[in-house]
């Protein structure tokens, strides 16, 4: 049905930026939400930032001043701009949306999940 697509990752130096974006393709009748998460090393999914349909945005408190999340809904893809960036933001992030797609002439709702990118932050 619906096919999300990341890219943007790679190694970063400490105090670099770099920007991720996450495209969904397919059949899609409407997305309802959009956001990021990320898996540390050796830890377990956690939110970084989600933005509605309606185009507000939350960032987690922790990293609130240094992430952005923006979309463009005509292109159904989000961003994350990610600045003052440390080692300890080092993970895979993973992008997540939840839509409607027309399957067989119906609308179903599910939640998509892109491929995973990894950044590295480091000397």
């Amino acid at each position: 049905q619906v096919q999300q697509v990341e890219s943007g990752g790679g190694w970063v130096q400490p105090g670099g930026s770099v920007i991720l974006s996450c495209v969904a393709a397919g059949n899609i009748f409407r997305i309802n939400a959009m956001a990021w998460y990320r898996q540390l090393p050796g830890k377990s999914l956690e939110l970084v930032a989600n933005v509605s349909s309606e185009g507000t945005t939350n960032v987690e408190d922790s990293l609130k001043g240094r992430f952005t999340i923006t979309s463009d809904n005509a292109k159904n893809t989000v961003y994350l701009r990610m600045n003052s960036l440390e080692s300890e933001d080092t993970a895979v992030y993973y992008c997540y949306a939840d839509a409607w797609a027309s399957v067989s002439g119906a609308y179903h709702w599910s939640e998509y999940w892109g491929q995973g990118t990894q950044v590295t932050v480091s000397s």
